[in-house]
């Protein structure tokens, strides 16, 4: 039985003195935690193939981290936040303003429905889940380090959880906190999942995706 070990990180804060909203945005990182940032890379594996979204503050706190030695780190654009469409770069105050009947609809249930032209929470889970099942087989046995997102971190807790997207959206993940997640699997696929860390590290802003 192989057992594949996924390290996840949360990127680290966005600075966001708007609150607005920016999961597919692509704002800067703080990387000045450099306390935090040391100690969250004594704590990862050597030697381990590393992940990133394409948004720059995940690629900032990866190389923040990453261990000398270790590989470039792949970009997997499927382990993204979720897309909030036409209320990116905007406030919860303005959505509220400007699209009330759209922030109603989605407020309503905000695990399925989508903001305008941008995608369900659900939506989020599946193309997760897709991706962390693809890179499992690829890599099966390994230490995966996946630098994402808030978003993207619900979603691979959900799938090792078995939850769904209403109880998935419950939980909490900060910046700069470390989650694992482990897959046993055998050579005939299929297997099961344990989670072994939860928001490790992390220090909650209450803000931000």
């Amino acid at each position: 039985m192989k057992n594949t070990r996924w390290w996840l990180i949360r990127h680290a804060p966005v600075p966001n003195p708007g609150k607005v909203i920016y999961g597919r945005s692509d704002p800067p990182a703080d990387i000045g935690d450099s306390d935090t940032l040391v100690a969250l890379a004594a704590r990862l594996p050597p030697q381990a193939v590393w992940v990133t979204s394409h948004l720059r503050r995940t690629r900032q706190t990866a190389a923040a981290l990453r261990l000398p030695g270790s590989d470039m780190a792949l970009v997997e654009r499927a382990l993204a936040e979720q897309d909030f469409g036409r209320w990116e770069g905007l406030s919860h105050d303005d959505v509220a303003d400007w699209h009330p009947k759209e922030a109603r609809r989605f407020w309503s249930d905000p695990a399925t429905e989508a903001p305008p032209d941008g995608e369900s929470f659900a939506a989020v889970m599946e193309r997760v889940a897709g991706a962390v099942a693809r890179l499992t087989d690829l890599y099966a046995g390994r230490d995966i380090v996946a630098v994402i997102h808030g978003g993207s971190i619900r979603a691979a807790l959900a799938l090792a959880l078995d939850l769904t997207p209403q109880a998935a959206l419950r939980l909490a993940v900060a910046p700069l906190s470390l989650s694992r997640i482990d897959h046993y699997g055998g050579d005939e696929g299929g297997g099961s999942w344990s989670v072994a860390a939860l928001n490790a590290l992390g220090t909650f802003s209450g803000h931000g995706r």
